[in-house]
């Protein structure tokens, strides 16, 4: 007798979001594995999960400051560097509600509970696509390309209070923050984070390795 199966919403789509941000000659020169990740999304409430661990960890002491004093605003940055050789993993879940995606951040530390970072991309503002962090907090990125991987660099940070966003002064903002998301062959790829400043350099890197499931 023939099985039933169990009814789903599951549906995976194309997604030309982040094809639209970078140009249709920069999106092709992409290796193919980087277009698969980032050209299709999932409908259903599902989730596309990458695990993996942290390969290298930085932080100078400004850097810890600064990221131990982000944790009152949803903890956005990584902040014990007992994390390296620890698992991680990354969950990437469509937010239907604001056209956007959310993106958890999981990473194991030498002991104690797990540091989870939250956020939510969303497609929208002056640069294309802004990254809220938690209490109202954003940053509008700007997306490149190169023959390896995409980018994302900050262009600035800004307060959301309704439907009012303003503009973070120099001042107040950490610095300048860029995400690499680098293709690396059988199925893997490179995940780094790294926040510096025009005044005190380099304050928080971070390498982690994940490949496809």
């Amino acid at each position: 007798m023939k099985q039933s199966q169990m009814p789903t919403d599951l549906e995976i789509i194309k997604d030309s979001r982040f094809r639209g941000l970078v140009g249709a000659h920069a999106w092709n020169a992409l290796p193919k594995p980087v277009r698969k990740r980032f050209g299709h999304r999932l409908t259903g409430g599902a989730s596309v999960v990458y695990q993996g661990k942290v390969t290298a960890m930085r932080m100078s002491l400004i850097g810890r400051v600064l990221a131990h004093l982000a944790r009152l605003v949803g903890g956005p940055l990584p902040y014990d560097t007992s994390c390296v050789d620890q698992p991680a993993v990354v969950a990437v879940t469509e937010d239907c509600a604001a056209s956007g995606q959310f993106w958890i951040r999981q990473y194991g530390r030498a002991a104690g509970f797990p540091q989870v970072i939250h956020s939510s991309k969303r497609f929208s503002g002056p640069t294309g696509v802004e990254e809220y962090i938690g209490r109202g907090i954003g940053i509008a990125l700007r997306v490149r390309t190169d023959h390896r991987g995409i980018y994302f660099e900050s262009d600035h940070y800004f307060l959301k209070l309704g439907r009012v966003k303003v503009r973070l002064p120099s001042w107040l903002q950490p610095g300048s923050l860029t995400i690499a998301h680098q293709d690396l062959g059988n199925a893997r790829f490179l995940f780094s984070l790294t926040l510096s400043s025009n005044l005190f350099g380099e304050l928080i890197q971070q390498d982690a390795l994940f490949h496809d499931t």
